[in-house]
């Protein structure tokens, strides 16, 4: 387990903005509101020696960690969610996390605001700290020294007995080298662990809120690595979590609960919808969760939607399934999640109740399967003895009596498994037919639950009046004579 650098501090000292200058990219949201940050967000980085370190010094992997912001959870004016809850409720989890982080931490990056100056919360987390046995591992951060007029302000921080702080801006990237230095130095003084290999699969778990999501992650960790609160919105980073299961890995990605943005209450909303389009776009594989004791609604629409516009692999998980009455059956939801999800009729379907963790082991196998079927690739002869045979079963009409015709299919990618297939005419093949065609696929191929992708493209002629192409180069898309011909 690789080493973890944790970020602590009471809200608005640049915590988040701390953490993605580290990691190099925009991870942990960033607004002014108290309370953005309430799961820890976790990235893994490497961090470089100092220049003047011995010539067999080596860089040291570790998992840095964004932390809420402690004391204050809430902001002015909006202490209730849009349902009358009250926000303070979710005090006793967010310090759990921040706790949590600090007990596992080999180095604590404990961060203050120059600005501002020292505050009473800041000498509060510090006795913690203390209290705590922690303060071994702290190294005290004066972020948002802006300028050399603000380093003076910055030395307030030795009161609260951590050393010299070591002083940046994280907005303006200044200080960071030094910073990262002074972390790699406590790094090395700890057995060194080498950075896991990246996970098999990324699993991005997408719904509306309060589905489970968050949930579903816990069950997967048997432990509350995440805040589950009844509270809407309560998640609003994308959480990354490595787990390990049946001798395979893979990164669990909890989003934020999606809704109509019509409703979005703030930017912070915004942000989080955003990060739950890029964990859609960055994964393998997405479970699409569904409250079975819930209609289907127009969000769950939109996500399925967007799954299938970027060509991902979906297991649709009902959740909640133990508040079903007993005996119900995945089949009783089919016909209508198929009505309601058109896009996705093919898509398994999985029963689970993330509160007890039944089924929650099967989803992950699934999306396994999932993963392995869009990683397929097929071969030339088997896709043109499957294309020869649908087109021979039912080949597309034309008004104008156009024959259509298809004279090579190949596959050129996998994840979503591209297939290209070279045609007289392309607009032949849209629309319904297209749609056929999918799903004869699925069934003669080993793609059956998953996207496929096909790119049709026109046959061009080569204008033998220009010559013989010189050189190596050829049209990709001319048909070569062992090309066969099929014709509706």
């Amino acid at each position: 387990m690789l080493p973890v650098v944790a970020i602590v501090g009471r809200p608005n000292v640049g915590k988040s903005s701390l953490f993605n200058r580290i990691a190099g990219k925009r991870i942990s949201i960033v607004d002014p509101t108290p309370g953005v940050t309430r799961d820890r967000v976790s990235t893994v980085i490497t961090v470089l020696p100092p220049p003047d370190a011995d010539e067999d010094a080596a860089p040291r992997a570790a998992e840095l960690f964004d932390t809420g912001g402690y004391g204050i959870y809430t902001a002015e004016g909006k202490s209730l969610d849009d349902a009358g809850r009250d926000l303070g409720a979710l005090t006793p989890e967010i310090e759990r996390q921040i706790l949590s982080a600090v007990e596992g931490a080999a180095v604590i990056l404990f961060t203050v605001d120059a600005q501002s100056g020292i505050t009473s919360l800041d000498e509060t987390i510090a006795t913690l700290l203390r209290r705590g046995g922690q303060a071994d591992k702290a190294i005290i951060i004066v972020n948002k020294v802006d300028g050399p007029s603000w380093e003076a302000h910055a030395l307030e921080a030795t009161r609260l007995g951590f050393g010299d702080p070591v002083m940046v801006s994280a907005n303006a990237g200044v200080g960071i080298r030094p910073l990262l230095e002074a972390v790699w130095t406590r790094l090395s003084a700890l057995p060194d662990v080498a950075e896991p290999p990246d996970a098999e699969m990324r699993l991005a778990i997408v719904g509306r809120r309060n589905s489970g999501k968050s949930s579903i992650v816990n069950a997967l960790a048997g432990a509350p690595r995440v805040i589950v609160s009844e509270i809407a919105g309560t998640t609003r980073d994308s959480v990354d979590v490595r787990f390990e299961s049946g001798g395979r890995s893979f990164l669990a990605i909890d989003t934020a609960g999606v809704r109509k943005r019509s409703k979005y209450a703030d930017d912070v909303e915004w942000y989080s919808q955003a990060r739950t389009q890029n964990a859609i776009r960055r994964c393998d594989v997405a479970f699409l969760l569904l409250d079975a004791t819930e209609k289907v609604s127009q969000v769950e629409k939109h996500l399925a939607s967007e799954l299938m516009e970027q060509f991902k692999p979906v297991v649709i998980v009902l959740n909640k399934w133990d508040l079903l009455p007993k005996g119900s059956s995945a089949d009783d939801f089919a016909d209508y999640i198929s009505q309601e999800l058109p896009g996705l009729d093919f898509a398994p379907i999985v029963c689970v109740s993330a509160a007890t963790g039944e089924g929650v082991q099967d989803a992950v196998a699934m999306a396994f399967n999932l993963h392995t079927q869009a990683g397929h690739r097929e071969t030339t002869g088997k896709l043109n003895a499957v294309i020869r045979a649908v087109l021979a079963e039912r080949g597309p009409s034309s008004r104008l009596g156009t024959t259509a015709k298809i004279f090579y299919v190949s596959q050129i990618a996998t994840r979503p498994p591209t297939i290209a297939v070279v045609v007289n005419k392309p607009r032949l093949f849209e629309g319904g037919y297209e749609r056929y065609l999918l799903n004869r696929m699925r069934e003669e191929l080993p793609f059956a639950e998953v996207p496929i992708k096909l790119v049709f493209s026109e046959r061009r002629r080569r204008d033998m009046s220009q010559g013989a192409p010189s050189g190596r180069t050829r049209d990709a898309s001319a048909a070569e004579p062992e090309r066969e011909e099929f014709e509706s």
